[in-house]
């Protein structure tokens, strides 16, 4: 069980909503193969932030590592997960 796992459950259901929320609006845009990826879909949490912070972040879809500048997407889904 991983630490976003352990703080989600001991959240009422509608905060754990607005933290996942949240989260995925703040995406990165990976430098090697271009795709935009959320927060959320690499096991982090960014919830009532501000700022663009950088990072170093593994990429989820090509898996290689590099330092990235975080950004709030305005967008309700900002990543198309290609799911129906």
């Amino acid at each position: 069980m991983g630490l976003r796992s352990i703080i989600l459950a001991r959240l009422p259901q509608r905060l754990a909503a607005s933290m996942e929320r949240d989260s995925r609006r703040w995406v990165f845009d990976c430098r090697h193969c271009e795709t935009t990826s959320s927060i959320w879909d690499v096991g982090g949490i960014r919830w009532k932030a501000a700022g663009t912070p950088r990072r170093g972040i593994k990429c989820p879809a090509c898996g290689r590592k590099s330092i990235v500048r975080i950004r709030w997407s305005p967008a309700e889904d900002p990543v198309e997960t290609g799911e129906d």
